[in-house]
């Protein structure tokens, strides 16, 4: 019944662009390898994963010339598990992205539906998983979203164009809920600067009790953490010069009354607060068109408050990775990444968790391993 529903979604949407002379493209990414965990709650591990470097997917993305530079745009993308064949986020069919918009030359973009909030947008490319590391080498329990953890349903945002370099991306995520306009609900502000091959981005996004409900902006399967109110605070930089590029990335997070991560299960019922700060730097060489390394290094700190006590954690996290391109379309590429952890918060954050290894360590310390191809159609 779904491959029914796909083909017919396909055959109307190719209908529809050979009528209005459109734009339609189907494309999309895949990426598997196996990965080897040193502690798995004092075992180690060995697992096949289709998330890491690239979400695993495929899409269909058009364009409509409606005539004095504005423009008809959608894009459906739905994440694949390569593993098992099944959708990811959840099940959704097109749970990667899913908005239909208009665009104009002069104005800028806006957009509506399910779509990355403003963190990836804007510093989510300074950082090494946000650009060409992926998924392992996000910050500890991916705290600031700059791996995109979480989408944002009901969403409405604007991108605007760039005007001597700067261009500013603005987001209101819907609750969706009667009566209740600002319970699970999202807004964030963006502001980016390129010149050459130098970028700067800055943003701000507030989420209301993210989690509480299946039908909110950031969804009860789909959130990074349940709390009830997250703040993100970001700024980086990047710059390329010759075969090399440098991005340096600063976030800070601060939670109210968070309950649970979506990596790490619950996080006990009496903390008031925590707040994250992450500094990372990363660093990507190019020895020839088909071969790079690069390298990353992040600290982060996280202060715990509790009505009777105030507890801090230290992260240092370094992570190395080596890619050989076969062809403009597939690649074969090897990573590693070593977490440390130091403090105690009688959390289960006191654990090693590298995000997308097999399982929290049982100790401070934990290794990942991960061999992989990407191929993009």
């Amino acid at each position: 019944m779904r491959n029914n529903v796909i083909v017919t979604v396909g055959c109307f949407f190719l209908s529809a662009a050979a009528n209005a002379q459109s734009s339609v493209t189907l494309f999309g990414a895949l990426d598997e390898g196996v990965n080897f965990t040193n502690n798995v709650g004092g075992h180690k591990a060995w697992q096949t994963s289709s998330v890491d470097l690239v979400i695993s997917r495929w899409g269909i993305k058009g364009t409509e010339d409606l005539g004095g530079g504005l423009h008809g745009v959608f894009d459906l993308e739905s994440g694949i598990v390569l593993d098992n064949g099944s959708a990811y986020y959840g099940g959704r069919l097109f749970g990667y992205q899913s908005y239909v918009g208009l665009q104009s030359d002069a104005v800028g973009t806006l957009t509506v539906g399910r779509q990355f909030d403003t963190v990836t947008d804007t510093i989510g490319p300074m950082t090494a998983n946000g650009n060409w590391a992926g998924y392992l080498f996000s910050h500890p329990v991916d705290n600031d979203n700059t791996d995109a953890s979480f989408h944002t349903n009901n969403s409405v945002k604007y991108t605007s164009p760039v005007i001597a370099g700067v261009s500013v991306t603005a987001l209101y995520g819907f609750s969706n809920a009667p009566g209740g306009f600002a319970e699970n609900r999202m807004y964030g502000v963006g502001l980016k600067y390129a010149y050459k091959s130098f970028t700067a981005a800055a943003v701000f996004q507030d989420l209301s009790s993210p989690g509480a409900s299946a039908s909110g902006t950031v969804s009860s399967d789909d959130y990074g953490f349940v709390a009830n109110n997250q703040k993100i605070y970001g700024a980086g930089v990047s710059y390329g010069l010759g075969a090399t590029a440098v991005g340096i990335a600063y976030t800070h997070v601060h939670l109210q009354q968070p309950q649970s991560s979506i990596y790490v299960g619950s996080l006990g019922k009496d903390l008031a607060s925590v707040t994250f700060d992450n500094v990372e730097v990363n660093v990507k060489y190019n020895f020839t068109t088909s071969l790079f390394v690069g390298a990353m290094y992040t600290y982060s700190h996280a202060n715990l408050g509790r009505d009777e006590s105030n507890r801090s954690l230290h992260w240092n996290e370094v992570g190395l990775m080596g890619q050989y391109s076969l062809s403009g379309r597939t690649a074969l590429y090897a990573q590693v990444i070593y977490q440390k952890v130091s403090g105690t918060s009688d959390t289960i954050l006191d654990n090693a968790y590298v995000p997308g290894s097999a399982g929290v360590s049982s100790n401070s310390h934990q290794v990942v391993g991960r061999l992989g191809i990407m191929h993009a159609f």
